[in-house]
């Protein structure tokens, strides 16, 4: 037997026994064959080439000048027997894209990089305006606290404390459920209704009076909202490459920062209607921002698609959004980037045994782990931000206006950042320099613990500013749980447990800030400080964990023959992250 190529130590979690379509990091495109001639010198190495890595095919591929030339990509199904297994599959579980799937086809770059720009605009655009509706209304009552909301209903901080867990608690309880049931009915159906349902308890929002309606409105809030993240991370998985994904997250999640950035400019505007009619300007920013939110939930039945080859309806036109070649582009390449995207249909639902093997998936548990922790040193000042500003002195006006700067640099910083972890293909290092980014600002925060004067005051405010700036890591590590997931049963569960251990460390941060802390909250930014240095040890052990567990895997791999593995890849039970022909990226 010739010796096996050494593993990648980031390859992605696709068949090894397969090799996948080279990929030009800096610009997400596949690369060409340079002759066919190293085509046929792939066939012949048969099932001796059975390692996958992202440059085990540089000699023998490059990119030609001719975009217009077929795309003869090395891909799991040029092996008749993995194809005839996979397109078995996908019969079986009656995948909705099966009839465009197609072993043999060929198209051109330039075909795939316009057909790429076509989903962006159709699909992500559209995605980044449900995300914006979330976020706006999940966001909003923290800038209403600039508008005496606490005040006006009968509660101080800690109460606000208190409603803000009642609404992670429903968010969390209400992820795996709401996920379950994306998965049955499809999130192009339960989305919409999602976003309708938290537009229309926005705005009741607008009648509160008394503690009791601020806590059942933050339950209900929590319960419509849990869910959407991991439902839309999945839908946009159908469509795009695993690389491509992790490139669109970044942008996805620049709805965080540009969110608050419209929320506030919003707040600075809608919060002057106080006193018109006697009311408060925050019941005004709740009833209006449930209104626009509203009209997007309206829209989102109309136009969010079922699947690439199902984009015919009354506001995507009765011809739909592609032609038949453009939907064997989509299916094709989705599914040689990872066959498994097609080992469900968007309209099956997962039986107790699946979700219990999906639960088992010990190796995602240590991204869990990092997402419980790695967010908590930024989240309290993040959420209380205008409310800090408002104690340090600052007008409602100003506390709503000086909070933009630090969500356009968040915003910003997201995409770099995500960008930068898709070049160095690098994930556990990056995770932990966002921490080292908040310790750097929260140690000089807790020592101006006893300064008092203005002076100091903008000083406090560029410190937390530049805090909540902060480089984030939630959408290359939503990435990272997706693409170590290797399947659509254990993604669909996957993401909402990541999802559900993020929830929980910001249930935990809510405590952090208290009523008696107040206005410099030193004994929390301590406690911070302590979670920013745990946060940097738990990203470079999960790293660790998984370079660990891929050098267990390739010593078993390598000590199998050609045979064997081609056997093992064709016959094992074995699902997920768990098969041996599959490393974990890190």
């Amino acid at each position: 037997m010739s010796a096996l190529p050494r593993l990648a130590k980031d390859a992605p979690p696709v068949s090894i026994s397969a090799p996948a379509a080279a990929v030009d990091i800096a610009t997400d495109q596949p690369r060409h064959d340079s002759t066919s001639s190293s085509l046929a010198d792939e066939d012949k190495k048969s099932n001796d080439d059975l390692t996958w890595s992202p440059t085990s095919h540089s000699n023998a591929e490059s990119l030609i000048d001719d975009v217009n030339a077929p795309l003869s990509r090395t891909h799991v199904f040029q092996d008749e027997k993995v194809a005839d297994h996979w397109r078995q599959l996908y019969e079986t579980t009656k995948y909705e894209n099966r009839h465009r799937f197609d072993p043999s086809f060929e198209w051109t770059s330039e075909e795939e990089a316009k057909l790429v720009r076509k989903i962006d605009y159709r699909i992500l655009a559209w995605s980044w305006v449900m995300f914006m509706s979330l976020d706006l209304i999940r966001k909003n009552i923290n800038r209403a606290l600039a508008d005496n909301f606490l005040t006006d209903i009968g509660m101080n901080q800690n109460d606000f404390n208190n409603g803000n867990i009642v609404f992670l608690a429903s968010f969390l309880s209400a992820e795996l459920p709401s996920g379950l049931i994306s998965k049955k009915l499809g999130a192009d159906i339960w989305v919409p209704v999602q976003i309708v349902s938290w537009s229309v308890i926005s705005a009741s929002q607008a009648a509160l009076t008394n503690k009791a309606g601020f806590f059942i409105c933050r339950c209900l809030q929590g319960l419509a909202q849990g869910g959407f993240l991991p439902d839309q991370i999945l839908y946009l998985s159908y469509w795009y490459t695993s690389k491509e994904l992790n490139t669109r997250l970044s942008w996805f999640y620049t709805v965080l920062g540009l969110s608050q950035i419209v929320g506030s400019l919003l707040a600075a505007a809608i919060l002057q209607l106080r006193g018109l009619n006697g009311l408060a300007g925050w019941r005004y920013l709740f009833g209006f921002e449930g209104l626009i939110t509203g009209i997007i939930g309206i829209i989102s039945f109309f136009l969010l698609s079922p699947s690439p080859t199902n984009t015919k309806g009354i506001l995507r036109g009765k011809n739909g959004w592609f032609t038949e070649r453009e939907e064997k582009i989509l299916v094709n390449r989705v599914l040689r980037d990872d066959p498994s995207k097609g080992d469900m249909n968007n309209r099956e639902g997962l039986t107790p045994r699946a979700l219990w093997r999906a639960l088992g998936e010990k190796d995602l548990w240590p991204v869990y782990l990092l997402g419980l922790v790695v967010f908590q040193p930024y989240a309290p000042p993040t959420t209380y931000l205008s409310l800090i500003l408002k104690q340090l002195g600052f007008s409602t006006l100003k506390s709503n206006l000086l909070a933009i700067p630090s969500q356009f640099f968040f915003a910003f910083n997201t995409v770099w950042y995500t960008w930068l972890s898709a070049r160095l293909n690098e994930r556990g290092f990056l995770a932990s320099l966002s921490n080292v980014w908040n310790i750097s600002f929260l140690i000089p925060l807790y020592l101006l613990k006893h300064s008092s004067t203005t002076h100091y005051n903008w000083i406090r405010y560029a410190l937390i500013t530049c805090l909540t700036s902060v480089p984030y890591c939630h959408p290359f590590l939503i990435g990272w749980v997706s693409q170590n997931s290797n399947s659509v049963r254990n993604r669909a569960v996957s993401l909402c447990l990541y999802n559900m251990s993020v929830q929980v460390g910001s249930i935990l941060a809510t405590r952090i800030y208290t009523n008696e802390d107040k206005p410099y909250y030193a004994k929390g930014n301590l406690a911070l400080i302590s979670l920013a240095a745990l946060g940097i040890v738990l990203s470079w052990a999960v790293k660790g964990y998984y370079i660990w567990r891929n050098n267990q895997k390739k010593r078993i791999w390598e000590s199998m023959s050609a045979d064997e593995q081609l056997q093992y890849k064709l016959t094992t039970k074995e699902e997920g992250s768990k098969r041996l022909d599959v490393q974990f990226v890190h």
